[in-house]
């Protein structure tokens, strides 16, 4: 059996294991602690006649009720009403839809008449809900740090522009407008006052990638990439599962490429190059550290191997090993492979293009006739608008969910050009750090209480609607320009009309009427009609002087620091959210913090260890050492540090964004020649991942597709030896109706943890902070298990979904006294939070260690004083809005865990028979298997014949999570498969 460690503490000799743990110092927050000890705790809830008494005495929570004087006609108590959407931040865009229940969201979750995203959603668009419940957003125009009405902000700000002095400009400066409508309003307001200038800036630039296109399309487009039509992808410091441009939807078509169910045989194969270890590195068949500064030489070598098969004349360059196979593999590939790179430099990405002109990908697996409209922002102008505020020529300027103050600072210039406009707006619905600097502070409204439409590729457009009435006194920047304008109507009329002139048609409504159409429209939330393709043409570029400059490495002993975007907190616009902070890192496994990451090798000659402050040209952070690092790399997560953005992510760990500098016109995200020293201090990073262990069993099981192709069992040979050893004292369970299951395909699963932020929506998990994570207190309800095999320097990495399995013949059932864990009729293992007395049995009988013990009063739901731990302010009224009404919100001293969302099985029984039909296969979704991008998760009736699951396991490569115990756990797994060929691998 291959070997796997979860972190580097595994590879050393037991007693200098135990050593390492001793020697760590933990620097944590008293403050945070419970001021009641175990013993209060036991005295409380003890075995006596006391203790009725004692929790009789106790004050009791709290509870409002706001009764509906007039009922509104769509909204019946207890029934959840669903609303079409759209989640767009300036970056990533997602069509959802949104349960309400009673008049609040509670709940986001993909629209499944997206092809695109196939009705999966991203943990930052499932975790973007709770930013509505934010008591930190800006609740009130304010002037000069006082408040003030809107109408008087109309007021000043209407005589302001009709008085305005043409010779100066007033910058509407904004992210990505991806919405038609306001694209027109924009225009409209533009054609009233010629003075105002549009600009657009996003807060982590692809503006090469853009520019790149330009050189050899003549037009600054981003394709849209198929990595469904692939046969093989080559990637280079490209983290396309993770935060790369459309990282939900190229989930789902990267792991719809590499799935081997349906009787599906051919499997992508996936080469990564890359610095740092990224979650798409992480799933790569094959992975190669590469350091940062090289990729342009790497990249030059490749398209210098790819030239020289097609005949054409380029400069020499003497390509590593690695690259001349991967050339070969390529040229074996034309039309249906696809190479990506994620670096902002101009030259990189015009080697990137050209390589994939030679491949022949253009209109097969990169679509340049159907462009993406996110990341249109040119650093270039962006530059430009900095100079034209220096030399006095801007007035105004209007930042319009933007902040460049703290993504772009550009070594202070940029707070020093805002301070030269004498008129400064901030229109934000967070707080952010330029606001600070602005006169005018004008709260926008949270995309679910707004209306908006988009339109990503051409010809498919979504809308926008809100889904409750505003929280706060706030109003879009949309109704601030008409308003100021003096035009007419709401916002919702303006894109009313504009669907209406501009959209719709008879042919796309189906010979309906447009009201008819419109209403569709907003019911299904996504109108896909016939794009008018772009006449976009490959014109040519000569690029030899690009690759004779990156004929040779440029790398050598100087250490180079990358600047990335991790998963969980992505640009830092979200990070006031407590569900993304203490989502665990997919690599690290590490939330609440950003860190240094370094590797083994450097980390020893250095001698540091994990926890170690060090000092990277100015910053602090301590240190993560990881495997998988290019040997002189180190890398920091971007998007911390925040020092205006609420009470969870102010002052949250290091701002890294002051050492992006301005490289060719483009912000560059790679920093060569960066200093590195030692302070002597250290630091206990939260992490989950190293309580738990495989100990030598075998949790995952994997194989290669020539094995698996050979014999379907390949990888999986101990689940038949198991199944003919299996006996049991055991009373056998008799399912006479439905017997709930569960299938986990490990070649599917990408790691992405959408479906940890689902279950924590669905479930009303609580939040725990930064010090109970350290203290492996953490409560999430699924866990992805992280494991690593090989060679420190460069492992394989795989994952595994872990929750309650469900087991027929659960352990933890029957050493529970008081019969809080027990056994459903449709094989559910339920669990009774009122009858639970915190003995944790249960806990320690389970070989999974998949039930959450809590500990303190995250909830505000707990009778006992002085026992209230909230670190993030979950307990607020205001965030308790998002809480599940259908789930029961635990208190204290009780064991919790995944439940099967028996509140949708329920729940959709209910409708059938209601409807007096069967439950179709299918229909029931757990929140976990709803969101998953990479289709993974599959949920049904086992006894069922014909349900999805019971056809799955039947599959050669199913087996069940320490089978070898014969628990029958209803959660089974589907033994994980690489593309690689043990006897031609690219080391």
């Amino acid at each position: 059996m291959k070997e796997y460690w979860r972190s580097l503490e595994d590879l050393l000799p037991e007693e200098d294991a135990s050593q390492e743990k001793k020697s760590s110092v933990v620097l944590s927050d008293t403050s945070e602690s419970s001021k009641n000890t175990r013993r209060d705790f036991l005295k409380y809830f003890g075995f006596s006649i006391a203790s009725a008494a004692v929790l009789a005495g106790c004050e009791r929570p709290v509870k409002k009720a706001i009764p509906y004087l007039i009922q509104p006609e769509e909204i019946r108590p207890g029934t959840a009403n669903y609303y079409a959407s759209t989640f767009y931040d300036g970056a990533e865009m997602v069509p959802i839809l949104v349960k309400v229940r009673d008049g609040r969201p509670i709940k986001i979750e993909g629209n499944d008449l997206c092809q695109m995203t196939g009705g999966s959603a991203s943990a930052r668009v499932q975790a973007s809900l709770l930013n509505l419940y934010d008591e930190s957003r800006p609740a009130q125009p304010m002037l000069d740090g006082n408040p003030i009405r809107w109408e008087d902000v109309d007021t000043k700000l209407s005589e302001t522009l009709a008085t305005w002095d043409t010779s100066k400009e007033f910058v509407i400066l904004t992210p990505s407008i991806i919405s038609p409508s306001t694209k027109k309003l924009l225009k409209d307001f533009s054609a009233k006052y010629p003075f105002v200038v549009h600009e657009t800036f996003d807060a982590f630039s692809y503006s090469a990638l853009r520019e790149a296109y330009k050189m050899s399309f003549g037009q600054p487009i981003i394709p849209a990439f198929r990595f469904d039509q692939t046969k093989l992808v080559v990637g280079f410091n490209a983290d396309f599962l993770g935060t790369w441009l459309q990282p939900t939807a190229f989930g789902r078509q990267y792991a719809s490429a590499r799935k081997l169910t349906d009787g599906q045989r051919d499997m992508m194969r996936h080469v990564q190059f890359e610095a740092t270890m990224t979650l798409t590195g992480s799933n790569a068949d094959e992975r190669v550290p590469m350091p940062a500064v090289d990729e342009a030489y790497y990249l030059a070598a490749l398209y210098a191997q790819l030239a020289k098969k097609a005949g054409i004349a380029v400069p020499s360059v003497d390509a590593p090993q690695a690259i001349v196979k991967v050339a070969d593999e390529l040229a074996d590939a034309k039309g249906k492979s696809l190479v990506v790179s994620g670096t902002n430099d101009s030259n990189i990405q015009r080697l990137v293009v050209e390589i994939n002109y030679l491949l022949e990908n253009i209109g097969k697996t990169i679509l340049v006739d159907r462009p993406l409209n996110l990341f249109q922002g040119d650093d270039k102008a962006f530059d430009g608008l900095l100079t034209r505020m220096e030399n006095g020529n801007v007035g105004a300027v209007m930042f319009w969910e933007t902040n460049p103050l703290y993504q772009a600072p550009l070594q202070g210039r940029t707070e020093e050009a805002i301070k030269k406009v004498p008129l400064r707006l901030a229109v934000q619905s967070q707080q952010t750090e330029t606001a600070l600097l602005c006169n005018y502070q004008l709260p926008a409204p949270h995309f679910l209480e707004r209306w908006d439409d988009t339109e990503l590729v051409s010809g498919v457009y979504t809308l926008t609607q809100p889904a409750i009435r505003p929280l706060f006194k706030t109003r879009s920047p949309q109704e601030n320009l008409m308003a100021w304008a003096g035009f007419e109507g709401s916002y919702y009329d303006y894109i009313k009309l504009y669907w209406k002139e501009n959209i719709y048609s008879l042919e796309l409504a189906k010979g309906k009427q447009f009201e008819s159409f419109w209403k569709v429209s907003l019911r299904d939330g996504i109108i896909a009609g016939n794009p008018a393709s772009a006449s976009i043409i490959y014109q040519g570029a000569d690029i030899s002087a690009i690759v004779k400059a990156n004929a040779t490495a440029t790398s050598g002993n100087d250490l180079e620091l990358v600047l990335y975007q991790n998963v969980p907190v992505g640009d830092g616009t979200l990070a006031n959210n407590p569900w993304l902070q203490e989502l665990p890192e997919p690599v690290s496994r590490v939330c609440w913090d950003n860190y240094v990451s370094v590797s083994p090798a450097f980390a020893a000659l250095r001698g540091w260890t994990q926890g170690d402050v060090v000092n990277v040209n100015g910053i602090e952070l301590p240190v993560l050492v990881q495997p998988g690092q290019a040997r002189n790399t180190l890398s920091v997560a971007v998007g911390y540090g925040r020092s205006n953005a609420g009470r969870v992510a102010s002052d949250l760990g290091k701002n890294v964004y002051p050492l992006v500098e301005l490289s060719n016109g483009h912000r560059a995200y790679v920093i060569s020649k960066v200093e590195a020293v030692a302070t002597g201090s250290t630091y206990e990073l939260a992490a989950t991942q190293s309580h738990h262990s495989m100990e030598g069993r075998a949790l995952v099981r994997e194989t290669t597709i020539a094995d698996y192709l050979a014999n379907p069992a390949s990888g999986n040979e101990m689940h038949e030896k198991v199944e003919k050893l299996h006996t049991t004292l055991y009373h056998e369970h008799e399912y006479k109706g439905h017997h709930w299951g569960m299938v986990i395909d490990l070649n599917s699963c990408i790691g992405c943890n959408a479906c940890v932020v689902a279950c924590s929506a669905e479930n009303n998990v609580p939040v725990v902070g930064r010090n109970e994570v350290r203290r492996s207190h953490e409560m999430h309800w699924i866990r992805l298990d992280r494991y690593y095999a090989g060679d420190s320097d460069n492992p394989e990495v795989v994952r595994q979904p872990v929750m309650c399995q469900h087991c027929d013949n659960a352990p933890c059932e029957n050493v529970c006294p008081v019969a809080a864990t027990n056994h459903s009729s449709e094989g559910i293992n339920q669990m009774a939070y009122n009858r639970c007395i915190g003995t944790r049995y249960c806990n320690n009988n389970c070989p999974y260690k998949v039930r959450r013990f809590n500990w303190y009063d995250y909830t505000g739901a707990d009778t006992i004083p002085n026992n209230r731990m909230d670190v993030a302010g979950m307990t607020l009224d205001l965030k308790r809005m998002v809480l599940n009404p259908d789930v029961t919100v635990r208190a204290k001293g009780v064991i919790e865990k995944c439940s099967m969302c028996i509140q949708r099985i329920q729940d959709k029984k209910l409708n059938a028979k209601k409807d007096g039909r069967q439950l179709a296969d299918g229909e029931i979704k757990t929140a976990c298997q709803q969101t998953c991008p990479a289709d993974a998760i599959t949920f049904g009736d086992m006894n069922d014949p014909n349900s999805k699951v019971s056809k799955l396991l039947k599959d050669a490569r199913q087996y069940g999570l320490l089978e070898e115990l014969h628990t029958l756990p209803s959660v089974v797994y589907l033994t994980k498969v690489r593309n690689k060929d043990k006897n031609k691998t690219l080391s």
